[in-house]
C-alpha cells in the first residue's frame, strides 16, 4: 500500500466530524487511509478534483463528509485503530490503549 511519508512521519485521512466516517464507513478499502492522491487534494483543499478522483478510482464509496476530511502524521511503523461515533472518526495510537486485567 502506497503511503506518504515525510520526516519519519505517514500521513493518514480521516473524518473527525460528526455526520459520516471516511475509513469505517468504507471498510472495504483500506487504502483511503494512505492513498498520497486523497492525500495531496485535502492538504490543497481541492474538494472538486478530490471528489472526481475518488468517484473514479473508488467508485463503491461512501463520501458524506468528504469536505471534512484531515490528515493526521503519525510516526512510521506505529499501530493504530480508528474508532468512530456518530461519524465522527479518532486516530488512537496502540500505546495510548490501557487494557484492563481480569
Amino acid at each position: 500500500m502506497e503511503k506518504v511519508v515525510r520526516d519519519g512521519k505517514v500521513a493518514v485521512v480521516f473524518s473527525p466530524q460528526f455526520g459520516a466516517g471516511w475509513y469505517t464507513w468504507n471498510l472495504q478499502n483500506p487504502e483511503i487511509l494512505f492513498d498520497p492522491t486523497i492525500v495531496h487534494y485535502v492538504e490543497t483543499q481541492e474538494l472538486d478534483k478530490l471528489e472526481t478522483y475518488v468517484d473514479l478510482k473508488y467508485p463503491d464509496l461512501y463520501l458524506s463528509g468528504l469536505g471534512d476530511l484531515v490528515i493526521k502524521w503519525i510516526p512510521e511503523g506505529t499501530e493504530f485503530k480508528i474508532d468512530e461515533y456518530d461519524g465522527n472518526e479518532t486516530i488512537i495510537l496502540k500505546d495510548q490503549i490501557k487494557w484492563l486485567v481480569a
